[in-house]
């Protein structure tokens, strides 16, 4: 009997002791979904930043709401198919692909007026208040996009775009980070950085562009920014980033495990706090 107290007592005490147990929900695009899907890097990612953030912070629990390719007007619109749950802390990492795709980003307006899924505004309006439904207590953290150099998908030559160093339908990419800042601002939401303050720039993001020289055939590894005007052919052209290309990304977008190491830094930093301070709220 004096034995099973013991044991209880150290089950006891243990579970006093232990982490408490706080279940993030991370929305995003391909860059969040790939966390769990590294073969869809060719195995060149081993821990996505969701993977990285709950070791260093193990009272964490992440679920993956990353969906491949997806806008935020994507997102926006299948908000209520997407089996989202309550949880004590939501981010959402979107913003690249509506670049991308050449949707509007409108003003703060369609945010403020909740004009609809119109805009890259009015698609965050519609995230935001999904969240809130399901938790308005919970912290939302608001990751803006990276910046991003040529990207060619690792499996598929033709799925390949320019990257952020030019407009696409008049936009600049730098121009949907300053729109999340804004809805943070508004919102009095957190906010990670990551288009401005990451330290992933064009510059570091690919250590070099292997292409054909146009001159004379042969392949050569251009560094940015001399890659931009160099034709790219996917129908016969190598995979441009080997493994010795690889610097914060692994194909000009995705993280490479710099990439991610640096993202989780940024996020889990703000995390820490954040569910520090919403523990001390409680108490």
């Amino acid at each position: 009997m004096q034995r099973f107290l013991v044991v209880l007592l150290i089950c006891f005490l243990s579970s006093a002791f232990s982490p408490a147990a706080y279940t993030w929900v991370a929305i995003g695009d391909s860059i969040t979904y790939l966390n769990d899907h590294q073969e869809q890097t060719g195995n060149r990612v081993t821990k996505g930043y969701l993977t990285l953030v709950t070791e260093e912070l193990p009272g964490v629990k992440y679920i993956n709401q990353g969906h491949n390719g997806w806008t935020a007007g994507g997102i926006a619109n299948k908000i209520e198919d997407l089996g989202l749950v309550k949880a004590d802390v939501y981010s959402v990492f979107l913003g690249t692909n509506d670049w991308w795709q050449g949707r509007p980003i409108g003003t703060l307006t369609d945010y403020q007026n909740n004009t609809g899924n119109n805009t890259f505004y009015g698609s965050y309006r519609i995230i935001i208040d999904k969240i809130r439904s399901l938790n308005p207590k919970a912290p939302i953290l608001l990751m803006t996009p990276m910046q991003r150099v040529d990207f060619v998908y690792i499996s598929n030559y033709k799925n390949n775009a320019y990257g952020s160093y030019k407009d696409k339908n008049g936009q600049s990419l730098a121009a949907f980070a300053e729109a999340i800042k804004a809805v943070g601002k508004h919102e009095k939401l957190l906010v990670v950085d990551l288009y401005h303050k990451s330290g992933m720039t064009l510059k570091n993001l690919v250590k070099f562009k292997r292409l054909k020289d146009p001159a004379t055939g042969a392949y050569k590894n251009y560094p940015y920014p001399q890659f931009i005007d160099i034709p790219f052919n996917p129908e016969t052209d190598e995979y441009p980033y080997p493994p010795a290309a690889i610097d914060m990304t692994y194909d000009g977008l995705h993280p490479s495990d710099k990439g991610y190491a640096i993202i989780s830094r940024m996020v889990a930093g703000v995390m820490k706090k954040e569910l520090k301070l919403k523990k001390t709220k409680a108490q």
